[in-house]
């Protein structure tokens, strides 16, 4: 009986700071935004800049932006991502079924691995979007299916 005390007390004061910490705001002006190359070789022009976390290490929120026409074949990324368009029409086409374009306002629940698609930009103009993910940024290329060997 005492340990569960204990530990309900324990439980309770972490939760507790947890919250608190949560409490505080932070105020970044997006000339303050720090943007950098999210992938030169494999998404030359796509620009990330991180709002928390790190994108590199683990969950984060950021703001992402696709150059006009940009456009990224069939992949998967291992975690969710939550996305909310800012700027831009942003077109996603999910593996077998037809493509849907987002406007500025647009969310979009993207599931994690095994979730293949598209991603791409239109050309008009280029795409801004806030994503916030429980777990780092990856991108995995689905790699076109081979066709049988000939007898």
């Amino acid at each position: 009986m005492r340990a569960r005390i204990v530990l309900g007390l324990v439980v309770s004061i972490a939760v507790s700071a947890a919250l608190a910490a949560q409490t505080t705001p932070v105020a970044m002006p997006s000339a303050d935004m720090k943007w950098m190359d999210l992938d030169p070789k494999g998404a030359p022009g796509v620009k990330i800049a991180d709002l928390w976390g790190d994108h590199t290490k683990g969950a984060f929120g950021a703001i992402v932006k696709f150059p006009a026409g940009f456009a990224a074949p069939l992949h998967t990324h291992t975690n969710a991502y939550k996305i909310v368009v800012l700027s831009g029409t942003f077109i996603q086409g999910p593996e077998g079924k037809p493509e849907f374009r987002l406007g500025p306002g647009s969310y979009l629940y993207q599931p994690g691995d095994g979730y293949k698609h598209t991603t791409a930009c239109d050309k008009a103009s280029e795409c801004t979007f806030l994503i916030d993910s429980p777990g780092m940024f990856d991108l995995k290329p689905v790699e076109a299916a081979k066709a049988p060997a000939k007898k």
